[in-house]
């Protein structure tokens, strides 16, 4: 999952994009280019990526023996341990030297990025992401494996859904049911469970609360977790205790439609906003265009929201080997909502779908 052919690319990468170095603190980005994850803390680890010469990993000395024997041990990194007495960040700034532009890690602490610009005063700070997004987005075989892997996983888990929701219980009970359920299911996390019943499912991200459910009631059910590979799953259905209003069962087969045409419309070249507006134009012809009310997807990875994102404005052009959601919804405040989520990924021919759950309104 982590080949030495990927912080090459990373540094190529690097080089190209004007920067003189990448420092990557704990978080997806580390993990990324040297499969190592790291706890972040207030003492400094951080993969220095040079656009020439040698990458290093610095890492307090106590710390040393886990990151060995963590996957970043495989690239030949050269372990840079630093004791509790040094000044890590001072350490990193003279062995890098003279630098013009350096890429942060996206998701580092502010705590890092002023001390990085304390000791590097003269060189520009900008996002590592302007870099490795680019890369990120574009999933290997390998990384889809993980990402199908992921999506059995909670599809597995959307099947159970139907023993936990009843009417009596709460949204709490019912999603203590389902995060015990993600994990047993091979997740290594829980990242989120939403459990939006009644009026509760037109916040789309509302997540449980001691509502008891009530009979004949939409309830959106929304998971998520991580495997121990780090790639993440998502998957929303939704689901009806008893029949539904007439009125919601129209608008969700609105909704259905939608989803549909929006993942068939998933093909190389074309316009990441273009599969946005396939769903968003249904929806709206409809009569529920002021109630979809965010992007139809976000791409995923090791995080559960990362590049690309499939909405208006994004031109970007869908790709081979680009993950994403494609989630339209219609929410209707104080009444209900309804949402339909996949986890696609362009291939040569079109989009494949990730999970595989019933599409169709689940009445329980």
């Amino acid at each position: 999952m982590y080949p030495v052919s990927r912080l090459a690319a990373v540094q190529e990468a690097t080089a190209k994009a004007g920067l003189d170095a990448l420092l990557l603190t704990p978080g997806p980005d580390l993990r990324y280019v040297s499969g190592y994850e790291a706890k972040p803390s207030e003492r400094l680890t951080c993969l220095v990526v040079p656009a020439s010469g040698e990458p290093y990993l610095m890492v307090p000395r106590l710390e040393v023996p886990g990151a060995q024997a963590s996957p970043a041990a495989r690239l030949g990194l050269e372990f840079a341990g630093w004791d509790e007495t040094d000044d890590p960040y001072a350490i990193a700034a003279a062995r890098l030297g003279r630098v013009g532009r350096v890429g942060l890690a996206d998701r580092m602490w502010a705590m890092s990025s002023l001390r990085f610009r304390e000791v590097l005063p003269d060189a520009e700070q900008v996002l590592a992401g302007s870099v490795l997004g680019e890369l990120r987005m574009r999933k290997s075989p390998a990384e889809v494996a993980a990402l199908r892997a992921a999506g059995e996983a909670i599809d597995s888990v959307h099947r159970r859904v139907p023993e936990f929701l009843r009417a009596g219980r709460t949204e709490r009970e019912v999603g203590r049911d389902i995060a015990e359920a993600i994990l047993a299911s091979g997740h290594e996390t829980v990242d989120f469970v939403i459990v939006a019943s009644g009026p509760n499912g037109a916040s789309p991200h509302h997540g449980v609360s001691d509502r008891v459910i009530q009979a004949g009631e939409p309830v959106v059910v929304d998971i998520g977790g991580r495997l121990p590979t780090g790639y993440c799953s998502d998957s929303t259905r939704t689901y009806s205790v008893g029949e539904p209003p007439a009125e919601f069962a129209a608008s969700y087969e609105v909704l259905r439609r939608a989803q549909e045409a929006a993942c068939a419309a998933v093909r190389p070249g074309v316009p990441c906003e273009s599969i946005d507006a396939t769903a968003r134009d249904i929806i709206a012809e409809a009569g529920h265009g002021d109630h979809f009310i965010h992007r139809t997807g976000h791409g995923i990875g090791l995080e559960t929201h990362e590049e690309p994102y499939i909405v208006s404005g994004n031109g970007a052009p869908m790709e081979p080997g680009f993950a994403f959601s494609v989630e339209p919804g219609i929410y209707l405040p104080g009444r209900h909502g309804a949402r339909i989520e996949d986890i696609l990924v362009c291939t040569d021919s079109g989009g494949e779908r990730l999970n595989d759950t019933p599409r169709e309104l689940v009445i329980v």
